[in-house]
């Protein structure tokens, strides 16, 4: 049952979560999709817009619901498009408090705004789910390489997170009134996918995003197996994924103009450029240095800088040009019309 509504096996349902109103006294809800199926499973919430300006896992949901497949659905999946209705509908990350949900977690039915919400998301959806994956981009004026974080030192999550097929995973650690710690503190095995930026659909993520979702269902045998040819990856016919064995932000040395020499999913040497910083005038230049060898899972797409501020995100792989390899051969299957691009030119449609 979720919100009231007690849905049978076999049906398709949208609840209609009621937040709060606004002051115009206009009801806001939280919409959410119910698909169950007719036998028997897994519980799998999928979540969106928990930041309200982050909007591929908005259409990443869309495609998983349309799928086909979903006819044939074991156990049931709760997809929530949108979580953060006020900052979807105003563009923006936060809620109108200026909180950030996504540290509000698990909420309480008496706090701010912000608590109440994921409070309620807890109860709702959370409690009633065996498993569960969110959905992010960056940051506003920032870009992410398609990637998996996750607990890998839990193992069921570590075998979705390999199951999910995009080749970079980062053992990631929780962060502080999160929906994955509180998720976490109940001991389920949760994703969270990230890919792209802030208020623009990025095609590649969300073909890779929606992919991954439907491998993770089948993973946990909700679907049946994919039928027909493979495309590329293990023996399986999924991607091989790799763990970061660590990842770094390169700061900025100095202020000034930025003008980068790299791209998303480029592989970068250690003590190589990856950009140059100058004033307006152009008096002086600097050079911005690699620490290590590894490839470039997120990026700041604001040119202006100040000293310190966090320009190019640094993965540290194992075998990285295996890596590079594998997000050359994803971005081909997920738009084959543009397979002739390379690995680091993985831009916004």
């Amino acid at each position: 049952m979720i919100g009231g509504t007690r849905i049978r096996r076999g049906e398709r349902v949208t609840v209609d979560l009621t937040v709060a109103k606004l002051y115009t006294h206009t009801p806001l809800d939280i919409p959410v999709h119910v698909v169950r199926g007719h036998t028997p499973g897994p519980r799998l919430f999928i979540s969106a817009a928990i930041h309200g300006d982050e909007i591929n896992g908005v259409e990443i949901i869309r495609r998983v619901l349309k799928n086909a497949a979903m006819r044939k659905l074991r156990g049931d999946l709760i997809a929530i498009p949108v979580v953060n209705v006020y900052g979807f509908i105003n563009h923006s990350r936060y809620l109108p408090d200026g909180r950030d949900l996504n540290r509000s977690f698990p909420g309480s039915e008496t706090g701010s705004l912000a608590a109440r919400l994921a409070s309620m998301f807890m109860k709702e959806i959370v409690n009633q789910c065996t498993h569960g994956i969110d959905l992010h981009t960056a940051a506003s004026h920032r870009n992410n390489l398609p990637q998996i974080r996750a607990n890998l030192d839990d193992p069921e999550t570590q075998r979705l997170a390999s199951a999910f097929g995009v080749p970079v995973i980062l053992n990631s650690n929780l962060r502080d009134g999160s929906l994955r710690e509180a998720a976490a503190e109940q001991n389920m095995p949760m994703l969270l996918y990230e890919g792209g930026e802030a208020l623009r659909f990025n095609e590649v993520a969300i073909r890779l995003g929606a992919s991954g979702i439907l491998r993770v269902l089948r993973s946990l045998d909700m679907l049946p197996p994919k039928q027909g040819r493979k495309t590329g990856g293990d023996a399986a016919g999924k991607p091989q994924p790799y763990v970061a064995r660590a990842s770094h932000w390169v700061r900025a040395p100095i202020s000034g103009v930025f003008n980068t020499k790299v791209a998303l999913g480029t592989v970068v040497q250690k003590k190589g450029i990856l950009g140059i910083i100058s004033e307006p005038l152009g008096q002086t230049e600097t050079s911005v240095i690699s620490p290590y060898e590894g490839i470039v899972i997120a990026m700041s797409n604001l040119p202006l800088v100040n000293e310190g501020d966090a320009i190019i995100h640094i993965a540290r792989f194992g075998d990285v040009e295996a890596v590079a390899g594998q997000l050359e051969s994803l971005q081909e299957m997920a738009i084959p019309e543009y397979s002739t691009i390379a690995p680091g030119d993985i831009n916004n449609s």
